[in-house]
């Protein structure tokens, strides 16, 4: 576990020393962070650094898991998609299975505490069930632009209920929404196991254990299995770049209990690439393994980022404080962290002909992908690590316990 002195030689003793000053006010406050699962996808991995820095930092930090069964696992996945705009048949029986996992949970879960924070769509009606003597903040990871509005409309009834809600981008602020809109960029550990410095023989041994050859350059994509990463289409560019290009296309993804359709997407893939998976030239690996993802990351020549919505998608500055070139898409939270051209690509999901030149000059001038590389770290180490978030979140306590 870390603590705030592990990153000093990081981020510089300054901002360490001004996270601490900013705690100063903050000794002892009791806060709990409530998400719905404790692994897979960037909401976990986030609190896993952020609430032990909290508590090193002087704030008494909690962090607990909503529990929900199968059914509602299914219908907030059908409540994610349809907040990026997907559609929803918005049922008597799904708003009833959707509360009564928060019912359940307040049953048995007792909030002691002077500040809630409750991530995503999925324990958001907590706040119906308990006897409101707090602060409360809604965490929003998703991309909120331009929501199916039914489904708007009804989870708004809960949404009113907060003191605050925090957001990733400025583009997500809504209107319509007559509560505080605080915008919070998310961030990455550098010194998680995904994302610490790792050797050659580490490196080695990784890509052997999961089948992975050194012989041609690697093209990755590093996301879960869900129709908003495109993964198919990560598929029909390489198809374009291979002919231009011998290279291998992996794509990792882990299988979050929170997300139900991953196994559908998965054979999606499979289907589309079941001649290339059989050849070797595309590789599919499902396993749950932060050092993996790594080692794929530093081992790869280009990282993709094909999604057409994306709340954030922390695998981007993974990606370049790696040093990484990445080809992206220009939606959501993704250009928040890539300048054009300078620290890497960013192209219209639509335009398979852009992705596919840029992969291919990538690959071809490998000095291009050193030198964005190069850049893209330090911009990554100025606004996207964990120090950062943690220096807001202390900024925020700050100013809802006023």
């Amino acid at each position: 576990m870390q603590n705030l002195e592990d990153y000093r030689k990081i981020v510089g003793a300054e901002v360490i020393s001004s996270i601490y000053r900013k705690a100063r006010t903050l000794y002892d406050l009791k806060v709990i962070n409530i998400n719905s699962t404790y692994y897979g996808g960037g909401v976990a991995e986030i609190l896993n650094a952020l609430v032990p820095l909290m508590n090193d930092a002087g704030v008494n930090a909690d962090w607990r898991i909503l529990r929900g069964t199968p059914d509602f696992f299914d219908i907030t996945k059908k409540f994610h998609n349809g907040l990026q705009g997907g559609s929803v048949n918005l049922t008597q029986i799904k708003k009833n299975l959707y509360t009564q996992a928060s019912q359940t949970f307040a049953s048995y879960c007792h909030l002691e505490v002077d500040c809630a924070i409750i991530h995503d769509p999925q324990p958001l009606p907590l706040i119906k069930f308990f006897r409101k003597r707090q602060p409360w903040v809604w965490r929003c990871h998703i991309d909120l632009s331009d929501p199916n509005l039914k489904l708007w409309e009804y989870l708004k009834s809960f949404i009113l209920r907060y003191d605050m809600v925090v957001i990733s981008n400025p583009n997500y602020r809504r209107e319509d929404l007559p509560v505080f809109q605080r915008v919070i960029y998310p961030a990455i550990d550098p010194l998680s196991s995904k994302n610490m410095d790792v050797n050659g023989k580490m490196v080695d041994k990784y890509l052997e254990k999961f089948g992975v050859p050194r012989d041609k350059p690697v093209i990755c994509q590093i996301s879960r299995f869900d129709v908003w990463k495109d993964p198919v289409g990560v598929v029909d560019i390489y198809e374009k770049v291979r002919q231009k290009v011998d290279c291998r296309l992996v794509l990792c993804g882990s299988m979050a209990a929170d997300d139900p359709e991953g196994r559908q997407i998965y054979d999606q893939v499979v289907e589309r690439a079941k001649d290339l998976i059989e050849a070797g030239e595309v590789i599919l690996i499902t396993s749950e393994n932060n050092i993996l993802v790594n080692v794929l990351q530093r081992s790869s020549a280009v990282i993709i980022q094909k999604s057409t919505k994306e709340g954030f998608g922390l695998t981007v500055s993974e990606a370049l404080w790696k040093e990484k070139p990445v080809v992206a898409s220009s939606v959501g939270g993704i250009s928040l962290q890539i300048r054009d051209g300078e620290t890497g690509f960013l192209l219209d999901p639509q335009d398979l002909d852009g992705f596919i030149d840029r992969t291919v000059e990538i690959l071809k001038h490998p000095a291009l992908g050193e030198e964005m590389g190069k850049k893209a770290k330090e911009a990554v180490r100025e606004k996207f690590l964990i120090t950062r978030l943690l220096s807001d979140y202390i900024g925020l306590l700050n100013d809802i316990m006023k």
